[in-house]
């Protein structure tokens, strides 16, 4: 019956016709020979360079590690715009998709599911499609579309409302930094506390008062100097809001920027490009490396992992392909990201940041002190928020506490 017909990318031509107008032929003939071969080609994920590819601390070989670089990838927890949920705030609610204002919220908990990984797992814990343990299970559904789970898209929205986000508006890494340090209180199985560093300066000192837990104190040695410390500290999210730049990165950052997935803490950074915002989870050469929130997804439950639909379910919050965009075209509004599961790492972590990110730096991307200056006031903080509001309303961009609203 289709003796006389022709198949091209999918599509029956008459042989006749082809024969008749061999121009014709020769076009689609071309263009389904490059649609085949480009099927069949290696992803370009990671190029296969000299340079080293660091993911959130660890360092891989291009040419020798590809596949453990792409397995390192697919066990980070993926959080996608989904659709078909529980309506967001109950009756009357027409919310039952994030697609369009929620990407900056599934990267937050992008980084939140990564620390609880990191404290439950471990950083060199791997998933594959038969993984059950119940741990891990544990955490995904914490992040469940639900309103029960503690860190459900249903969740974090609702909680934005206290930081003057209605649902369904676009948050800031500043924005979501806060929510998700409340929404931790409540989770007593993981016990973690997050710490933002406002104002470009870390003060080590607010953070060991906000780490350490009340009771009996414990002979440690760290590095060389013997200390008294607390017998219990809280596991430690550390997010640092910057912003770099105006309206793009001021190249003074990158080195410091790249320098920072280097560091065994790291837990990458939050940000994107305009209109996008994009969890960054290491580098190659000149580019970051990312796993993108903007892919709409039905929404479902991997309950125990019993049946193949909770399996295939379980799939989906795993990204088989990252990708990539050169540094300096990242938005200069970003939040780095760390994780310390003990005071030990916490303390490694600023000694680090000391002589890697201050000390080398022309242009350090933040400060760090044990105290708040003597001589800080307030009023230094209003000045900053107006000169980044100003700046904001000179480019003609909206603002989120001095940074760019990437939806």
């Amino acid at each position: 019956m289709f003796s006389n017909l022709f198949k091209c990318s999918g599509v029956f031509i008459p042989h006749e016709t082809l024969i008749s107008l061999p121009e014709l032929y020769t076009r689609i003939t071309i263009m389904d020979h490059l649609f085949t071969q480009n099927s069949s080609d290696e992803p370009d994920d990671i190029p296969l360079t000299e340079n080293c590819v660091w993911i959130l601390g660890i360092k891989y070989n291009a040419k020798k590690d590809i596949e453990a670089i792409r397995r390192d990838i697919r066990s980070r927890l993926w959080f996608t715009y989904r659709k078909g949920f529980v309506p967001i705030g109950g009756f009357g609610s027409t919310f039952t998709s994030d697609k369009g204002w929620g990407c900056m919220l599934r990267c937050g908990q992008m980084v939140l599911g990564q620390a609880l990984i990191s404290l439950h797992l471990g950083r060199d814990w791997r998933w594959t499609p038969e993984t059950r343990s119940g741990t891990y299970l544990n955490i995904l559904k914490r992040f469940e579309d639900r309103r029960a789970a503690p860190y459900s898209i249903h969740q974090i929205a609702l909680m934005g409302a206290s930081e003057g986000k209605d649902v369904g508006q676009w948050f800031g890494p500043n924005t979501v930094a806060q929510v998700l340090k409340k929404l931790v209180v409540y989770d007593d199985w993981s016990s973690i506390t997050i710490h933002v560093a406002l104002d470009n300066a870390l003060v080590i000192n607010d953070v060991l008062r906000q780490c350490r837990v009340e009771g009996a104190t414990t002979a440690e040695v760290d590095g060389e100097k013997p200390l008294k410390a607390p017998s219990q500290w809280k596991p430690l999210l550390l997010l640092i809001p910057l912003r770099l730049g105006l309206s793009e990165i001021n190249p003074i950052y990158v080195n410091g920027l790249k320098t920072s997935f280097q560091f065994p803490q790291s837990l990458g950074l939050i940000g994107g490009k305009p209109s996008h915002a994009l969890y960054f989870i290491g580098y190659v050469g000149e580019e970051v490396i990312f796993l993108d929130p903007h892919t709409t997804q039905r929404s479902g439950s991997v309950d125990n992992k019993s049946d193949e639909s909770e399996v295939e379910v379980d799939a989906t919050y795993h990204c088989k392909i990252a990708s990539r965009i050169p540094i300096i075209e990242m938005d200069p509004s970003v939040a780095l990201c760390f994780f310390c599961a003990n005071e030990k790492q916490f303390r490694s972590l600023c000694r680090l940041m000391q002589e890697e990110l201050i000390i080398n730096e022309k242009q350090p991307l933040f400060e760090l002190c044990s105290e708040k200056p003597a001589n800080w006031s307030p009023a230094e903080d209003v000045a900053a928020e107006a000169l980044g509001a100003t700046a904001s309303m000179f480019l003609g961009h909206p603002s989120d506490e001095g940074f760019e609203l990437l939806g």
